[in-house]
Protein backbone atom coordinates (compact mmCIF):
# COMPACT_ATOMS: atom_id res chain seq x y z
CA UNK A 1 0.00 0.00 0.00
CA UNK A 2 1.26 3.40 -0.67
CA UNK A 3 0.06 6.22 1.07
CA UNK A 4 1.22 9.88 0.80
CA UNK A 5 3.43 11.42 3.75
CA UNK A 6 2.81 15.20 4.34
CA UNK A 7 6.57 16.46 4.84
CA UNK A 8 5.69 20.37 3.97
CA UNK A 9 6.32 20.82 8.08
CA UNK A 10 9.69 18.62 8.16
CA UNK A 11 12.52 19.86 9.17
CA UNK A 12 15.30 19.00 7.57
CA UNK A 13 19.19 18.41 8.38
CA UNK A 14 22.05 18.06 6.34
CA UNK A 15 24.52 15.13 6.73
CA UNK A 16 27.46 16.40 8.81
CA UNK A 17 29.88 14.71 5.67
CA UNK A 18 28.19 16.51 3.18
CA UNK A 19 30.52 18.89 1.55
CA UNK A 20 29.15 22.01 2.39
CA UNK A 21 27.90 24.35 -0.83
CA UNK A 22 29.41 22.30 -3.46
CA UNK A 23 26.09 20.80 -3.83
CA UNK A 24 27.02 16.93 -2.66
CA UNK A 25 24.61 17.25 0.13
CA UNK A 26 22.38 15.27 1.59
CA UNK A 27 19.25 15.76 4.11
CA UNK A 28 17.12 13.64 6.03
CA UNK A 29 14.40 14.31 8.40
CA UNK A 30 14.70 12.43 11.84
CA UNK A 31 11.79 14.85 13.25
CA UNK A 32 9.19 12.44 11.05
CA UNK A 33 10.22 9.88 12.80
CA UNK A 34 8.80 9.97 16.13
CA UNK A 35 5.41 10.58 14.32
CA UNK A 36 5.34 8.72 11.29
CA UNK A 37 8.26 5.74 11.90
CA UNK A 38 9.85 6.52 9.23
CA UNK A 39 12.77 9.04 7.91
CA UNK A 40 12.74 10.76 4.58
CA UNK A 41 16.04 11.17 2.69
CA UNK A 42 16.48 13.97 -0.18
CA UNK A 43 19.12 15.64 -2.24
CA UNK A 44 19.44 19.08 -0.84
CA UNK A 45 19.66 20.37 -4.54
CA UNK A 46 16.29 19.65 -5.19
CA UNK A 47 14.20 20.43 -2.23
CA UNK A 48 11.04 20.38 -3.72
CA UNK A 49 12.10 16.47 -5.37
CA UNK A 50 11.25 13.20 -4.31
CA UNK A 51 12.66 12.08 -0.72
CA UNK A 52 13.50 8.01 -0.16
CA UNK A 53 11.79 7.15 2.70
CA UNK A 54 12.96 4.57 5.13
CA UNK A 55 12.32 2.71 8.31
CA UNK A 56 13.73 3.92 11.22
CA UNK A 57 15.17 0.63 11.44
CA UNK A 58 16.85 0.03 8.42
CA UNK A 59 17.78 3.74 8.88
CA UNK A 60 19.53 2.95 12.18
CA UNK A 61 20.93 -0.21 10.49
CA UNK A 62 22.46 1.82 7.71
CA UNK A 63 23.79 4.62 9.69
CA UNK A 64 25.39 2.56 11.80
CA UNK A 65 27.22 0.79 9.32
CA UNK A 66 28.30 3.56 7.77
CA UNK A 67 30.11 4.80 11.36
CA UNK A 68 31.53 1.27 12.06
CA UNK A 69 32.98 1.18 8.57
CA UNK A 70 30.58 -2.36 7.75
CA UNK A 71 30.95 -1.23 4.15
CA UNK A 72 34.10 -2.21 2.45
CA UNK A 73 35.66 -0.47 0.13
CA UNK A 74 35.37 -1.17 -3.36
CA UNK A 75 38.19 0.15 -5.57
CA UNK A 76 37.26 1.00 -9.15
CA UNK A 77 39.09 -1.01 -12.22
CA UNK A 78 39.00 1.49 -14.92
CA UNK A 79 40.15 -0.73 -18.44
Amino acid sequence: MNTALDLSGAEWVKSSYSSGDEGQCVEFAPSIAATAGVVPVRDSKHPAGPALVFPVEAWDTFTTALRTGGFPRFSLIVP
